[in-house]
């Protein structure tokens, strides 16, 4: 692998992206569900929903941030690298 740190720096990017579409403003995903949902379902409903999948890929960021080597570890074994 000839950059290992491209590959970390576009994975955080990536799984901030898809952070953001569970969060406000944004949240694409939330009024996404809001149209396919039953009526009595709302969109306050749907935010409580999401809370723990947030916190984990926060965790999940969080933990992609302080130890690269879990995300350059299998590209290297695969492209052969270190």
């Amino acid at each position: 692998m000839e950059n290992p740190t491209l590959v970390w720096f576009v994975l955080l990017i990536a799984v901030t992206l898809q952070t953001s579409f569970l969060t406000p403003p944004v949240g694409f995903a939330l009024f996404y569900l809001k149209g396919v949902v039953p009526k009595e379902i709302t969109l306050s409903d749907i935010y409580r929903g999401v809370i723990p999948f947030v916190l984990l890929q926060i965790a999940g960021m969080l933990m992609v941030a302080c130890w690269p080597a879990l995300v350059t570890w299998l590209p290297a074994v695969v492209y052969g690298g270190h």
